[in-house]
């Protein structure tokens, strides 16, 4: 029998009632003839009550111990969602991380999979089970301490299962029915897209998209798991298909852009007349790469008489007085004139696999930008992506005329 890994979010499973409806999604599947899998997140907002309760214990808890509270919200959820399925006739169990074993490095808080034997899940399915995983979990095989993946994990969990036992596709059942062109929210005529290639859902989750987790897209680009994004607020019994997640050859008509992203979680850096010399990039980036922040969008300017350069780039919002920090603390070793700095800026993204094979889009995108009045900071480029810093109080603006520029209104 064919196999799918089903994964529901934390407003999927936040009451009784909508893990009943989930159970329904869960039995029209069986019906159809899979052996299911089903990874489910913590219910909304218990991940946060868990998280506080940690905070409130002791402001310096130790991170092991951490995860073993955190990790007790899939729990519940798993075997709630078991007595459900079970209560429908339908045989069910639930699984943790640590039973199945999901392997993952020790990094508490965000460990990184290892490996999934599957085997005791293949023997649940000879049994004619439905296997319901707590999701966003794992053990550490040397020290036998659970451990979590980090916000969004079960995603995560959700596609390393299905490359696991070999899954056919896995479903990963959200709030929104699918990958759409842009934010509906900003814009109105925003198109949910059928289909998406891998590459370009990875450029969209890592710039701003929160559709899926970039590590679970990585997962399934790795292992090629057609994976769908569907909505768990559908009706069970007439769903719709939702935005499939494919190889690039499984696109039968490639937009040149498929869709425009945007992230708020940018702040700016400037350091002005910085003294140019061989080693001052190391100098500048060493120190804030060994403080695990993340540099994006450089741009360096050198002077007219060549001795000085201004050095701008970006980094996430969250690490600006960090990294200004960081910065000060080198000033006998960069030899610069000042620090400059800007939190209210966003980060616009187009995104599309068409770019490879088209010239001049991206310049067509600054020329529109222009027309509006909206000025660009910084821009970075990739084969299949450009991004353009820009000040927040244009995010709106420059989302719609990009995204009217490049047809995407259309159905």
């Amino acid at each position: 029998m064919p196999r799918l890994v089903m994964k529901f979010g934390g407003t999927s499973v936040a009451t009784v009632d909508r893990i009943r409806n989930v159970a329904r999604h869960v039995a029209r599947e069986v019906r159809a003839g899979y052996e299911v899998a089903v990874v489910v997140s913590a219910m909304a907002g218990k991940t946060n009550e868990l998280v506080a309760w940690c905070k409130d214990a002791s402001p310096l808890y130790a991170q092991s111990e951490y995860d073993a509270v955190v990790a007790s919200g899939e729990q519940v959820t798993s075997g709630l969602l078991a007595i459900v399925l079970n209560e429908m006739g339908l045989r069910a169990r639930s699984w943790q991380g640590w039973q199945i074993p999901i392997e993952t490095s020790d990094q508490h808080g965000s460990a990184r999979i290892a490996q999934i034997d599957g085997s005791r899940l293949d023997a649940g399915f000879r049994r004619g089970e439905i296997a319901v995983i707590a999701g966003f979990q794992g053990i550490h095989a040397e020290t036998g301490r659970l451990t979590t993946l980090g916000r969004g994990g079960s995603d995560t969990s959700a596609v390393a299962v299905a490359a696991a036992i070999g899954a056919e596709r896995c479903d990963i059942y959200t709030d929104v029915d699918g990958v759409y062109t842009t934010d509906p929210r900003i814009v109105p005529k925003a198109r949910r897209l059928e289909r998406v290639a891998f590459e370009e859902m990875l450029e969209m989750a890592s710039l701003g998209a929160k559709v899926l987790q970039v590590r679970s897209v990585e997962l399934a680009m790795v292992h090629r798991v057609p994976t769908t994004v569907r909505s768990s607020f559908d009706d069970p019994d007439d769903a719709r298909p939702g935005t499939l997640i494919c190889d690039e050859d499984d696109i039968v008509e490639q937009q040149i852009i498929t869709g425009i992203a945007f992230s708020k979680d940018e702040a700016q850096i400037t350091l002005r007349r910085v003294k140019d010399k061989p080693g001052i990039a190391a100098a500048i980036f060493g120190p804030l790469a060994d403080a695990n922040i993340n540099v994006d969008m450089i741009i360096q300017v050198v002077s007219s008489d060549g001795d000085t350069t201004d050095m701008t780039f970006t980094v996430p919002a969250n690490d600006y007085e960090r990294a200004r920090s960081i910065l000060d603390a080198q000033t006998g070793v960069i030899d610069f004139e000042r620090i400059e700095g800007a939190t209210d800026v966003v980060k616009i993204s187009a995104i599309g696999i068409g770019m490879r094979s088209h010239a001049g889009v991206a310049a067509k995108a600054f020329r529109a930008l222009a027309d509006k009045g909206i000025n660009i900071r910084a821009i970075t480029t990739s084969e299949i992506k450009f991004s353009v810093l820009i000040d927040a109080a244009y995010t709106e603006l420059a989302v719609r005329t990009l995204h009217s520029l490049y047809g995407l209104d259309k159905a």
